[in-house]
């Protein structure tokens, strides 16, 4: 069996960007990983402006707290102002430009209006309350880096810079399928033997939540000849093929040896719990190339958590993101785990309001419920016992759904 670690060196490996390359505009931007670094063409702001309401004035025309200045002009945000006249200040509002001449703002809060002009309540300092040019960046500034997913913040930046459309590699295409003769649709009864296919659920929203074009092929039958057919079709038009089920070695797994007939393995069996059967490879296209193929667990915990710490990281380097792995946080157990497993295992888990980690009691790779009750996976190292008050590795489902 393969070690996390070894897996994912295997997976991130073999996980090459799409190449195809997308312009598209702002406000389809968001989401969609930047596929080439962007620069400035312009100053923000532009030129000097006021960071607030009050008066322009050059600093040293008031050298006494009750000076008086007529007020030579007045200048809202957007427009263009005069030179200021010697011994005068100007009505200045947030965001308007400073008149040349003028090196200083005076919130309007400590002067007096009068018939005679304004009056400085008390003597400014040189240069407050003014924005200079390119405080935000100057023309040329690196804004954005080449293999981050778009946030709305990276967009407004953009934005500000005067940039109408942005590049951003393809959406990755992702055919699924599941197997197993007992999967039932929400909806429909449930015969003996029968289960509703949450997985489909899962690992559709999953994929959709990264950001990939998804094709949902359906459940496909226990058959051999019927999984091949699956994995052809789903490979034609797709970077890569994602399955629930049918990964194990009972006589009813038909998943290993049909990628086998259909394409190759490179990966089966990892030393992780849950996700001990994931499949790894590759699917023959009937008209050249191959698609990647990525054969997950059927149990719904074992599906979701193996695709959080396994399938996310690879897809995030098949859209051309550069960092791709968790982050965790060191943090205090509210348990005690004396008996471990000598695989690494992913405890599903939620920070309590002391700030500590709990453990779903029930840790079976069939309760789904678990996923749902907690907010992250405790991610702990084979044959490693914890006792409450040790510190463990806690990695937040926020740092595993995008």
């Amino acid at each position: 069996m393969l070690s996390y670690e070894e897996a994912i060196d295997k997976l991130l490996a073999a996980a090459k960007p799409v190449e195809e390359v997308r312009h598209v505009p702002l406000n389809a931007a968001a989401g969609r990983v930047l596929a080439a670094a962007v620069q400035s063409t312009i100053s923000v702001p532009p030129s000097a402006m006021s960071a607030m309401d009050g008066y322009a004035v050059r600093a040293a025309d008031i050298q006494d707290a009750g000076t008086c200045l007529a007020v030579s002009q007045r200048i809202p945000a957007g427009a263009a102002p005069t030179s200021l006249q010697s011994g005068t200040a100007a009505r200045i509002f947030t965001g308007a430009p400073i008149p040349e001449g003028a090196d200083t703002v005076v919130m309007q809060e400590v002067t007096t209006a009068t018939e005679a002009g304004v009056v400085f309540n008390e003597v400014p300092v040189a240069g407050t309350f003014v924005r200079p040019t390119g405080e935000d960046f100057l023309v040329g500034a690196d804004l954005l880096k080449a293999g981050i997913r778009l946030r709305p913040q990276d967009v407004a930046l953009a934005a500000a810079a005067g940039l109408p459309q942005l590049p951003v590699f393809r959406r990755v295409r992702v055919g699924v399928f599941f197997t197993g003769d007992e999967l039932v649709q929400p909806g429909e009864p449930l015969p003996p033997g029968g289960i509703y296919n949450s997985n489909r659920y899962a690992l559709c929203a999953l994929l959709e939540g990264l950001g990939c074009e998804v094709r949902d092929l359906g459940a496909v039958p226990d058959n051999f000849e019927a999984t091949r057919d699956a994995l052809r079709r789903a490979a034609a038009d797709n970077d890569l093929v994602v399955t629930s089920g049918g990964v194990s070695v009972g006589e009813e797994d038909h998943v290993k040896p049909a990628v086998e007939a259909e394409g190759q393995l490179q990966m089966w069996k990892l030393a992780a719990k849950p996700g001990k059967p994931l499949a790894f490879g590759t699917v023959r296209r009937a008209a050249g190339g191959e698609s990647w193929f990525i054969g997950l667990p059927g149990h719904p915990v074992s599906s979701i958590v193996t695709f959080m710490i396994f399938v996310r990281p690879f897809v995030l380097r098949l859209q051309g993101i550069a960092d791709v792995l968790p982050r965790g946080l060191n943090l205090t157990a509210d348990y005690d785990w004396p008996k471990p497993d000598a695989r690494r295992e992913f405890l599903r888990a939620r920070l309590s309001e002391r700030g500590t980690v709990e453990l779903f009691p029930n840790q079976g790779p069939g309760v789904l419920s678990s996923l749902a009750w907690g907010s992250g996976l405790v991610d702990n190292p084979p044959k490693q016992a914890v006792r409450r008050g040790d510190l463990v590795r806690f990695i937040p489902f926020s740092e595993l759904l995008s």
